[in-house]
């Protein structure tokens, strides 16, 4: 049984995202409910001699509001460009006043699965073009995966506990459940926490591809994420942040906040397994969802919504299916449960939590957002996925799962805030 430490209670106060369908929350949500797809050609670069030339780029994307001074947007990869953005959302959304507050127990949880990935491919091709001596001083800084965690407290001054988790594509579920550890303990009031991504870059595209990972499907990129769906042939890479304040239910209440959920469990567990290929029957997967449970105090007939990692490969899919109905048993049959990655792309170490966000607007509209292109059911894969269309559904709780190469399982389980 997981120590849970104090009784500290944790609630989320505060959201922010940059998407492929949206550079905030309330667009991103519309976008997401709408069913609308940001997957279409690569632009970033010249895709043509790729075998996948289809991702979900983030783009019109401004920065700069987030930013103290143009030079920093400058020293800094797209991937900081996004998290740094997103926490300063989700700061602005959260009403908190820092300069009121105890900055020595205020941190940030903000992870990359990858990190600075255009930034080394940018400076390998000068080192190789131009020689060591014209590689950047600020190549190190630039692509080292901490670096949205580390650039966002120093822009805000937040000297309280400081990670950025990496595991690969459960990067920011760590990140969210790590946090609520942080501040149950009582090492922290408050912690923004999340994950960033920016891989649609030529040596992101070419690896993934070559592990056969990535949908071909380049002729028609809107169907091409399509999870859980019996054509399903791969994932497609997107890009972008989500980040989430935490905080402490009391200092929350002090001073008025609006609470979007309540953090009550969390779940880590390991295949040991493979290095990319989930355990047969989503074995690790099923221990992960029971010991967020189990943290939370919860029943399986207390969920009513679980965001599925639901990638659109081929395996996974089947092994997030059976994880579920090993768990929920006769309950799974009562479950909506969703992908929202056909909209968005895999959005790699940042998926998780832009998903957390979606399972807190869901508790807070009382809708569910769809699988979309969900048009061939898979014997395999026998859930309820919402095809392709929101629909209202009472929420009270829900589960957030992300699962990453390596065998890296994390559940976030929330609920309805009740005093």
């Amino acid at each position: 049984m997981m120590n849970l430490g104090s009784d500290r209670r944790v609630v989320v106060t505060g959201m922010g995202v940059v998407s492929p369908i949206g550079h905030d929350v309330s667009s991103f949500w519309n976008h997401i409910l709408a069913g609308h797809c940001g997957i279409d050609a690569i632009t970033r670069f010249d895709a043509s001699a790729y075998d996948c030339r289809i991702a979900a780029e983030v783009r019109d994307f401004d920065p700069t509001p987030a930013f103290p001074t143009p030079k920093e947007l400058r020293r800094t990869d797209r991937f900081v460009h996004f998290a740094v953005h997103a926490g300063w959302q989700a700061l602005r959304d959260s009403g908190i006043d820092l300069d009121r507050c105890d900055r020595d127990r205020i941190g940030a949880y903000i992870g990359s699965g990858i990190g600075g990935l255009e930034t080394t491919g940018e400076q390998h091709q000068v080192l190789l073009n131009r020689g060591p001596g014209r590689v950047s001083p600020f190549m190190i800084p630039m692509l080292i995966l901490n670096m949205g965690s580390g650039m966002f407290s120093i822009y805000h001054n937040l000297r309280g506990p400081n990670v950025a988790t990496c595991s690969a594509c459960a990067t920011s579920t760590h990140a969210l459940g790590e946090a609520w550890r942080t501040i149950r303990m009582g090492d922290a009031d408050a912690i923004f926490a999340g994950g960033s991504e920016a891989t649609i870059v030529p040596l992101g595209i070419s690896g993934f591809a070559a592990m056969k990972a990535l949908s071909t499907r380049n002729d028609d990129p809107k169907h091409a994420s399509r999870p859980f769906d019996a054509g399903r042939d791969g994932f497609v890479m997107g890009e972008g942040a989500g980040v989430l304040l935490l905080e402490e239910l009391e200092h929350a209440r002090r001073r008025g906040a609006r609470i979007y959920c309540e953090i009550v469990g969390y779940g880590n567990t390991a295949d040991a397994h493979h290095l990319t290929a989930p355990s047969p029957g989503g074995e690790g997967a099923s221990r992960c969802m029971r010991m967020a449970l189990r943290a939370a105090r919860m029943n399986p007939e207390d969920i009513s919504y679980i965001n599925a990692h639901g990638t659109s490969t081929p395996q996974g899919d089947i092994c997030e299916t059976q994880a579920v109905r090993t768990v929920f048993g006769e309950h799974a049959n009562r479950l909506a449960v969703s992908s929202t990655k056909g909209a968005t792309g895999h959005m790699l170490g940042a998926a998780g939590a832009v998903e957390m966000v979606i399972c807190a607007k869901a508790i807070e509209t009382g809708v569910v957002p769809p699988t979309i292109n969900y048009e061939n059911p898979d014997p395999a894969c026998d859930l309820d996925y919402v095809p392709n269309v929101a629909r209202p559904w009472r929420v009270d709780a829900v589960l957030n799962n992300s699962f990453g190469f390596g065998g890296h399982n994390a559940s976030i389980a929330a609920r309805r805030f009740t005093d």
